[in-house]
């Protein structure tokens, strides 16, 4: 897994966007971007309003790499239906997105972790690979050991965030199913998101 060093505030200030929707994000107190420059307003032109796209997006899912990226476009592309719905289905698919949705955890870096630290089980059976691809009807739960981690407890005991429908969740237990594959007006997005702009970024 490739190490990503910028934190999530950093990344709010760089997009100008509370990308998750967070009370402490710092876009809540100055909208603009870092540096003695970040007040600066150009008007972006259609490959930076394609690129900005592209990057809320792999921004939103833990800062994602720009090879496994460009590996879901890839992907998106070959199924049948809208590239760009598709897109979106592939990313919520992932075991740490799902996580996260669940709301097992507070924020998506910390399902990537959780994840990855083996405190998460897929079918009975322990997964931790933040990005594997969840099937409709898998159950995701904690395992038995971890789910007195503050960190979790705390978050199945947040009202920050709703339960999306394509999803059945079990907080008492801490498992949940993954229903069927969302479109992209299912997925509650705290910004805009636009995956038509990302697939014209790549088609260039």
């Amino acid at each position: 897994m490739s190490k990503r060093h910028a934190c999530k505030h950093k990344i709010d200030r760089r997009l100008g966007v509370n990308l998750w929707g967070r009370a402490k994000s710092p876009i809540n107190k100055r909208e603009y971007g870092p540096g003695q420059h970040g007040q600066r307003r150009r008007k972006p032109t259609d490959f930076g309003t394609q690129l900005m796209a592209k990057q809320k997006l792999k921004g939103y899912y833990a800062n994602i790499s720009e090879r496994q990226f460009r590996r879901y476009y890839a992907e998106a592309s070959r199924r049948t239906g809208d590239t760009g719905e598709n897109l979106i289905g592939i990313l919520e698919s992932r075991l740490d997105a799902m996580v996260y949705r669940m709301k097992f955890v507070p924020t998506m870096f910390a399902a990537r972790q959780v994840v990855s630290h083996g405190h998460v089980k897929v079918n009975g059976r322990r997964v931790n690979i933040p990005s594997y691809q969840l099937k409709a009807g898998d159950v995701v739960e904690i395992k038995d050991a971890s789910k007195q981690m503050a960190l979790i407890i705390e978050a199945v005991e947040s009202g920050e965030r709703d339960l999306p429908d394509y999803i059945e969740v079990d907080h008492k237990g801490m498992k949940g199913t993954y229903v069927r594959m969302p479109k992209l007006a299912d997925v509650p997005y705290p910004v805009s998101m636009e995956p038509n702009l990302v697939v014209e970024f790549y088609s260039r």
